[in-house]
């Protein structure tokens, strides 16, 4: 592995993905999530895989959220390969797409959102 795939990640680290996550691939998969959501709240994590700064919030974030308390539901969404997905995520919770994201959405509404810097478990907490 190489400097820089040791700071930014590399192809190797690409592919790990904590087990907390719960992918968005499809229509269906994102109507359950947000059905969920009046059960308890989710959050859907939009990154961009090709993108170091998304690869690098998406690791601070999950590092934050493995002590977290709180119940939720964490979903996961590649932008690269599900854009349209993203696109629907827009338009039914009226979020300005953004990469990376985290939305929090409780009863089928979008309750926090932020992008890049401004992600933070803090936001599932409020």
């Amino acid at each position: 592995m190489s400097f820089f795939d040791k700071i930014f990640g590399g192809k190797e680290e690409a592919k790990e993905q904590k087990s907390f996550w719960k992918k968005i691939e499809s229509e269906e998969d994102l109507k359950k999530a947000i059905d969920h959501s009046f059960q308890n709240k989710i959050a859907i994590f939009k990154h961009s895989t090709s993108c170091f700064i998304s690869k690098t919030v998406l690791r601070n974030f999950e590092k934050e959220i493995e002590s977290l308390d709180e119940k939720v539901e964490l979903y996961y969404l590649d932008l690269l390969a599900h854009r349209s997905i993203s696109n629907k995520i827009a338009d039914d919770l009226g979020v300005t797409h953004q990469s990376p994201q985290l939305i929090v959405i409780e009863n089928g509404k979008a309750i926090s959102n932020a992008s890049h810097q401004d992600i933070s478990a803090d936001q599932i907490t409020r």
